[in-house]
């Protein structure tokens, strides 16, 4: 058989075998958005990061100069008619809850990174953040709780879940600037959260809820197909 027909016939059966194999998985039970084996490839993936996660490995950093205003992604949990002024953050399930405000979260010891923003669409930009560790603020309540901390928007409408070594790195910010302003509106002011760790779906914007739980929270993204633990 000439070389040409063979490559020929040999394209034509991977080609039916891949549409099968689609059939075959477009036609499984759903798991979180996903056909169960593809929800449960990425648990498999995620056990794998979480072993391999080292809380003492931080990530790259940056020259300020080379500092740039990302995109601001993602319009889901920031309402256009939110006032700052009215703005606290609640914080639950560490010992009684409580509501801080700005100036609470800015006497927290302050920290500066120049970092990669890394978003899950394929595109990434060097930003320079300044704010507080989330460290800091579980310290500052004298105790680490729970295994998870769940983050969300103050209408809820933005919602996300750390496991809490994630959360504890160094490099896992409630930043108040960005580029050395104050985080405008359209980028999560007056507090997000940054996360070195993750890809930028996890990095919260207009955060006005956290919650320190041992129960694994919901997560927007993955709720929707994506993968839960979404570390980079």
């Amino acid at each position: 058989m000439p070389s040409s027909r063979r490559s020929f016939l040999w394209l034509g059966l991977s080609a039916a075998a891949g549409f099968g194999g689609w059939e075959w998985l477009a036609t499984r039970s759903e798991s979180g958005g996903l056909p169960y084996p593809l929800r449960r490839a990425l648990a498999f993936n995620e056990r794998l990061a979480e072993t391999y996660f080292d809380k003492g490995r931080l990530a790259p950093t940056f020259p300020r100069e080379m500092a740039r205003e990302p995109r601001a992604n993602g319009g889901e949990g920031l309402p256009s008619e939110f006032d700052p002024r009215s703005w606290r953050l609640r914080v639950l399930g560490a010992g009684e809850p409580s509501e801080l405000t700005l100036g609470d979260i800015k006497r927290l010891p302050r920290r500066e990174m120049t970092t990669e923003l890394k978003c899950i669409e394929g595109w990434s930009v060097v930003v320079n953040w300044a704010g507080a560790r989330l460290s800091d603020l579980v310290e500052d309540r004298r105790r680490v709780p729970g295994r998870y901390v769940a983050l969300e928007t103050p209408d809820g409408g933005y919602y996300v879940g750390l496991d809490m070594p994630s959360a504890l790195h160094p490099q896992t910010l409630l930043c108040y600037e960005m580029n050395g302003y104050p985080l405008s509106t359209a980028h999560g002011g007056p507090l997000r959260l940054v996360t070195t760790v993750k890809y930028g779906i996890k990095s919260i914007k207009r955060v006005g809820t956290i919650t320190f739980t041992d129960e694994r929270p919901r997560d927007f993204w993955a709720e929707r197909g994506y993968d839960w633990y979404a570390g980079l």
